[in-house]
């Protein structure tokens, strides 16, 4: 529903809302062409370019009334970027280049016909229909139900796809404890990593005696690699509004902060915009959808400290503090945001929100496991053949992911482990590669089911600079407020840094071991409880490579610089002199056309050698 400037008008009632759905559902056709356009991740990989080049070719082709091309999110698959899918005839097209953009008008829009070579590579053959592309078989959507379907700037889409009406089900005929009791039967635990029943959760909040009480939506997501928050603010912003309505309607509350990552422009972008929509049309503000419930919501944004993505500490960044953790209890339920009681959920919890209250608990406790219901989203990344954003019902294994969903790892490598939970997560090794994937299972095997990051690595890893990496960006963003995990990080990193330059001693992992523990038990917040998980993990599974490290002085993978050896097989050796001749230091001798050596104390170990070797005859000894 618009006004005469074209602007969305105020819906002043539940019915107004079903009569606007009716409406752009009516003007919406299903069987019309449509191109829709990755704009969010893709657009590092020319999105935009492509976009503007399908723009000029439907003009030029004479379909500018015929056809639409909408700009969407994430459609998943970001190995495939730019992607962009192609209505009704349901083709899903990888690594579009501008060029295309004349067979896509001309030979799709304007006949049907699938472009083979855009397709989905399987066993040789090309896969045209989206639902056909292992990557999408084994998933099931609910929180991504939207993304790469709807333009996310416009609030008619997420209305035609039933946005709003589990907020208007919850107004008018649910109480707040009828909403509360719908959650609590789904089974939804917290998906920002710690796992809490976010139904109990809301019980608490609204139990809480206050007059004044505040939902936040933790939206400051760090985790390298991980980015399954950004894909849902990105492409599907109101999903999230929803949520906190419906929430905040449960609990009491009437005022409410997204936290979000400045470093997220598109997300705060897509957010700015849902919320003046919602503003505009009375699915926020005072009366929404002329009931006597009224809820605003506002935008922080964070400067990028991991530590923030801690509660206490993300509420005292809002409240304009430094954002340090506090001890718990009191917990923020009883005293939150300004001392009043607030309840603090992340994004992909509110996603799920309304497809719970509109279809029941029941609904989506028939999916997942016993002990964790649902689905989860994961950010697929590193050495994995299709990395992305990925959601999969709980209890799927770790093989199923990667391999079935993932295709397998890269360039032919084994997989080794899977950095499951971030950098606060653990290695699970591949003998846990048909482990099922839900809180329990991961907590048994070292790691966390943590927000959702998912970085596999293969052979060619070294897991004791792995785990350095993981621990120096750690302590790096460590507040430094509690000495565990100020000092403890940095000693474990001392000490990890000296393995990996060839200086480690066997001690040194009893001495790993015993710091990793006190650190977790001492520390104040989730940032230093979790923190040596990665180690912890990687000395549980990966013990011989540290051993390597320490006895032999050698990186099996070698990856650590002072570890490394260059060495030429004399048996594959041909003499051409390539080597020598492009050896920056000249410590590469030998006659023409007669093996080579290298001469260890004058080797500064740059690969060039093993880089431009055409025979494979240079190895890392």
């Amino acid at each position: 529903m618009t006004d005469s400037e074209g602007k969305y008008a105020r819906l002043t009632s539940l019915e107004d809302l079903a009569r606007y759905r009716e409406r752009v559902r009516q003007e919406h056709d299903p069987q019309r062409p449509r191109v829709r356009v990755c704009m969010t991740g893709c657009r590092a990989f020319g999105a935009v370019q492509v976009r503007d080049a399908l723009a000029r070719e439907i003009e030029e082709q004479g379909l500018a009334r015929e056809v639409d091309l909408v700009e969407t999110g994430c459609h998943g698959l970001c190995a495939g970027a730019p992607v962009l899918a192609v209505d009704p005839y349901g083709f899903f097209y990888q690594h579009v280049r501008p060029e295309d953009a004349s067979d896509i008008v001309g030979t799709t829009l304007k006949s049907g016909a699938p472009l083979e070579r855009l397709g989905y590579d399987v066993n040789g053959t090309r896969v045209i229909d989206r639902e056909q592309v292992p990557f999408f078989r084994g998933q099931r959507f609910v929180v991504l139900r939207n993304c790469g379907q709807i333009d996310p700037t416009r609030v008619e889409d997420y209305i035609r796809r039933d946005g709003y009406a589990a907020l208007a089900r919850a107004l008018s005929e649910l109480s707040p404890e009828d909403v509360i009791e719908q959650v609590k039967a789904s089974g939804l635990r917290g998906r920002g990593g710690a796992g809490f029943p976010t139904g109990r959760k809301w019980e608490l909040a609204r139990s809480s005696p206050g007059d004044k009480k505040y939902l936040i939506c933790n939206a400051d997501e760090g985790d390298p690699g991980a980015f399954m928050d950004r894909g849902v603010l990105e492409g599907d912003p109101h999903s999230v509004l929803e949520g906190m309505a419906i929430a905040a309607y449960a609990i009491g509350a009437d005022e409410g902060y997204i936290y979000v990552r400045a470093e997220y422009p598109i997300a705060v972008r897509h957010l700015r915009i849902a919320i003046a929509q919602a503003e505009a049309m009375g699915l926020l503000g005072s009366s929404i959808l002329g009931t006597d419930f009224g809820f605003t919501v506002r935008l922080k944004e964070g400067a990028g400290a991991f530590v923030c993505g801690e509660e206490t500490a993300l509420m005292a960044s809002i409240e304009g503090r430094r954002g340090m953790p506090n001890p718990r209890p009191p917990f923020p339920a009883q005293s939150g945001l300004w001392g009043k009681p607030t309840n603090i959920n992340n994004v992909e919890t509110f996603a799920n929100i309304a497809p719970i209250v509109l279809r029941g608990g029941e609904w989506y406790a028939s999916v997942g496991t016993e002990g964790s219901k649902g689905t989860k989203v994961f950010s697929l990344a590193g050495k994995v053949a299709n990395t992305g954003l990925v959601e999969v019902p709980m209890g799927i294994t770790l093989r199923e992911v990667i391999f079935d969903i993932g295709g397998g790892m890269q360039g032919g490598h084994e997989f080794k482990a899977a950095q499951m939970g971030g950098p606060s997560g653990g290695c699970v090794p591949a003998q846990h590669l048909d482990l099922p994937i839900d809180y329990e299972s991961l907590t048994a095997v070292g790691s966390i089911m943590g927000s959702g990051g998912m970085i596999v690595v293969d052979d060619a890893t070294c897991i004791v600079d792995l785990a350095r990496f993981f621990l120096n960006f750690v302590q790096s963003e460590s507040c430094g407020k509690c000495v565990p995990c100020r000092v403890g990080t940095r000693r474990m990193l001392e000490i990890l840094t000296r393995i990996t330059q060839g200086e480690g001693r066997e001690e040194d992992l009893e001495a790993l071991g015993r710091l990793g523990r006190v650190i977790k038990d001492s520390s104040l917040c989730g940032l230093g409880q979790t923190g040596p998980n990665p180690v912890l993990s990687t000395l549980r599974y990966f013990r011989d490579e540290y051993l390597a490290h320490i006895r032999d002085r050698r990186c099996p993978a070698g990856v650590c610089h002072e570890l490394i050896c260059y060495i030429i097989d004399p048996e594959v050796c041909t003499g051409c002199t390539l080597c020598a001749r492009k050896c920056p230091q000249g410590a590469i001798a030998g006659d023409k056309k007669q093996p080579h050596t290298i001469d260890a104390a004058q080797c500064v170990k740059c690969g060039l050698c093993l880089e431009v070797c055409k025979f494979d005859a240079v190895k890392v000894g």
